[in-house]
């Protein structure tokens, strides 16, 4: 193993220079672990168990008929024999499939797929989180104490088990309400700081375009740029809507989304999201070249590198299988900037944790890591001094062509910091 990482120096500043001195920082937090409000979940818990029974009876009404919604051979014969509605896909067995993917698609035409998708939704989510967290809490600690998992992901990522944070939803108001249940003790609060348009920002230093460069060194909102280059018109008369459409395209070429995913996510034709995409690839042509070079890497070499060289190996690259060579493309596009937002978090919580530890008034501790976030418990009398070295120590771990900017949040739980 070290002779092997011997042969790399990259691999081996990686192993030594980011993962080693993480997994310092890592124990503290697991160590630290986060204060929960079980009564707040509760009464979540109840709330959505409300939500729930009313959306079987509504179910119940639409179909007509009784029936268990978490069962997949009854809502087959409720969707396709009962309505008449056509099946979308089959599964491998050859019957008619009411996946997630299949139900979003007929939830655009039909009531029932959409509220079946609700109560999956809500159900996950109560199961997963507001019955189960308060089952979760340390009798010793009082708090919950998740396992950070450094070697599952391939692009790096941590990943976080036992509870799981980092899937907790922030897309539906039920899932975001969790977050008012990880709270801060009487005296201190909970501060959140989280790198700005990270991947963004990755992605201007990778593929070393001059436009998106020049607009994050001039603190310029990218995504009303964006906007004024494909709808061909003034920065000042992009609407809300507008600014929307291009945020969704900014991050969405991202993950290497086609012309039928943004038309999709945007509910337009086809032909308008490929019209979409050439006029930003007009705009940003070295975005363009930096996608086409990380495929053609991966196709010669089998993986592609991250900033600081961790590399992502791709084996379906070269693969007979088109989903899973598809899939694989895109991995090539993203995972170098997934892969680099995942070392920069790795670096911060490094030069956080040292500060932390030299610093001997400090009370303030790390909580949590969750995606690009880092998050805190700090007392009242240290919120000035984080929130003037935290950002600095996150903005300044690695040195990119566009700065990299750390935003910082605080109030009385997660939900109110971030």
């Amino acid at each position: 193993f070290n002779a092997l990482l011997k042969e790399n120096k990259s691999l081996l500043k990686v192993y030594k220079e980011i993962e080693i001195p993480s997994m310092q920082a890592l124990i503290k937090v697991e160590r630290n672990g986060v204060l929960i409000d079980s009564k707040i979940l509760q009464k979540q818990s109840h709330e959505i168990g409300e939500k729930l029974i009313n959306l079987e009876k509504e179910a119940h009404v639409l179909a007509d008929q009784p029936f268990n919604l978490s069962s997949p051979k009854q809502l087959r014969e409720i969707l396709f024999e009962k309505l008449k509605i056509k099946p979308l896909k089959k599964t491998p067995t050859g019957i008619p499939s009411t996946s997630e993917e299949v139900l979003q698609v007929l939830a655009q035409d039909f009531p029932l797929p959409k509220l079946i998708l609700e109560h999956r939704s809500l159900s996950k989510l109560k199961n997963t989180y507001t019955d189960k967290l308060p089952t979760m809490i340390n009798q010793a600690t009082g708090r919950v104490h998740t396992s950070y998992n450094q070697a599952v992901a391939i692009t790096g990522r941590l990943a976080s088990s036992d509870p799981n944070l980092q899937n907790i939803p922030i897309r539906t108001p039920e899932g975001r309400k969790v977050r008012e249940a990880f709270i801060a003790p009487k005296g201190s609060v909970i501060m959140s700081a989280d790198y700005s348009q990270i991947e963004l920002r990755i992605m201007a230093h990778l593929s070393k375009d001059k436009r998106l460069i020049q607009a994050f060194k001039n603190n310029e909102d990218i995504h009303k740029i964006t906007a004024a280059e494909i709808f061909n018109t003034s920065l000042e008369s992009i609407s809300n809507e507008q600014r929307r459409y291009a945020k969704v395209i900014n991050f969405g070429l991202i993950y290497g989304m086609s012309p039928f995913g943004l038309a999709k996510n945007l509910n337009i034709e086809i032909s308008a999201a490929k019209n979409y995409i050439d006029r930003y690839f007009t705009q940003y042509p070295s975005v363009k070249k930096y996608m086409e070079d990380a495929k053609q890497t991966a196709k010669e070499k089998g993986y592609v590198e991250t900033f600081f060289g961790r590399r992502l190996w791709l084996p379906e690259i070269n693969g007979s299988n088109g989903i899973m060579r598809a899939a694989a493309e895109r991995a090539a596009i993203n995972g170098p900037m997934q892969g680099t937002a995942a070392d920069l978090i790795k670096l911060a919580m490094i030069e956080v944790h040292k500060w932390i530890q030299t610093e001997p008034n400090i009370k303030g501790k790390m909580i949590m890591q969750v995606h690009d976030e880092l998050v805190f418990e700090v007392p009242n009398n240290e919120v000035q001094t984080f929130k003037k070295i935290i950002p600095k120590l996150m903005a300044e771990v690695a040195s990119l062509s566009v700065p990299l900017i750390a935003d910082m949040g605080e109030g009385d739980n997660w939900e109110q910091a971030h």
